[in-house]
């Protein structure tokens, strides 16, 4: 890297992107420079102020940079590989990504000579249920995991180059080898999403001329599938790149339905019991608080009083004291009874001020 200035390249300033441009724009002595192939977004990074700079030319928007990182989908990262290979990237510049598989991307980026350069993988395991530039922030990342997997015969004076950038994150650095990370993911992340989606097309193919089951189904099954709302184009390519390891864990998943199959059909109650016995106590270890890849929701429930303008005095009451209101939903709507509103919050820390301050003031709040 330079002596004065670092000058680190993003390529696709979106939410990972812009978030990370964020975290390192306006630090002293490092330069964020954005690049896109497409002229409006590179206004739009201008005028948000996420960068210094931005090029809609690979070349130039890779100029002297000491470090280049490439947030695009996993199925588009390779090309970009192929792309960086052919320019005159400054000596020692490190080059990483934000891909959510990484087996494949290490093994394309490992065929490749890089000269001066080297390459390093990364996979900052936070995400937002807002997308683009404009949902970027600093405070992505906080309390996240960030993984990196090195090639094996990366320097350790190149790695812990990046690892110091990537401080400004404030995420919990971990390296990990490609496998591992694609394995681990592949059941918290990978392995999920296919079974929302699963679940929720399911459900649909039972649907009827009623709905019935649309309108039973309510807010708790759309909060138990929402991941199946994620894009499609992306998750294809992610299940793709990550194909080993799904078929193995979906071999899996079909033997732990064969086993609920036959307690059911045998009535085997004490096994259906110890089943759920066992997810309660592994689930109560996995941490709340932390950040990662399925979006967390921070969320309670208010009785609400059934009077004119009750949604509207509980709203601006918050925002008097600065809590920010992710989603607010009305999930009784009976005339004859209280509503119950649902709050959703996008900080653990909104939410426990909004539950001391409503419940101080008399409204009934229940948490789950």
């Amino acid at each position: 890297m330079s002596s004065n200035l670092i000058r680190i390249s993003i390529l696709g300033v979106g939410l990972i992107g812009g978030s990370l441009a964020r975290c390192w724009k306006g630090k002293d002595g490092i330069q964020v420079i954005g690049y896109s192939p497409n002229p409006s977004s590179i206004q739009k990074y201008l005028q948000l102020e996420v960068v210094d700079e931005a090029y809609d030319d690979l070349e130039k928007a890779t100029a002297n940079a000491d470090v280049v990182v490439v947030c695009a989908p996993v199925g588009k990262i390779p090309d970009y590989l192929i792309k960086l290979s052919q320019l005159s990237l400054a000596p020692g510049c490190i080059i990483t990504d934000v891909g959510s598989t990484k087996s494949k991307i290490m093994e394309h980026a490992s065929a490749i000579a890089w000269n001066n350069a080297c390459f390093i993988g990364g996979h900052p395991m936070a995400g937002s249920e807002r997308s683009g530039v404009e949902a970027a922030s600093a405070e992505l990342f906080e309390n996240a995991i960030y993984v990196l997997t090195p090639p094996v015969d990366v320097e350790e004076t190149s790695l812990q180059r990046l690892r110091d950038l990537l401080e400004y994150t404030r995420a919990q650095i971990i390296v990990l080898d490609a496998n591992t990370h694609d394995q681990v993911v592949g059941a918290i992340s990978h392995l999920p999403h296919v079974m929302a989606v699963g679940l929720v097309n399911q459900v649909n193919d039972y649907e009827d001329d009623r709905c019935l089951y649309r309108t039973l189904a309510a807010g708790g099954f759309r909060d138990v599938t929402r991941i199946a709302s994620s894009d499609p184009i992306i998750w294809r390519d992610i299940l793709l790149q990550n194909r080993s390891v799904m078929l193995n864990m979906l071999d899996d998943w079909g033997s732990q339905v064969d086993q609920w199959k036959t307690w059911i059909q045998t009535s085997d109650g004490d096994s259906i019991a110890a089943e759920f016995a066992k997810a309660n106590a592994y689930r109560k270890l996995v941490p709340e608080r932390k950040r990662g890849l399925l979006h967390a929701l921070h969320e309670c429930y208010v009785d609400l009083p059934d009077r004119p303008g009750a949604i509207g005095q509980l709203a601006t009451l918050l925002g008097q004291y600065e809590i920010n209101l992710s989603n607010l939903h009305v999930n009784e709507t009976r005339s004859d009874v209280p509503g119950v509103l649902r709050l959703t919050f996008r900080t653990a820390d909104d939410l426990d001020r909004a539950t001391i301050i409503l419940t101080n003031i008399g409204y009934s709040i229940y948490r789950k």
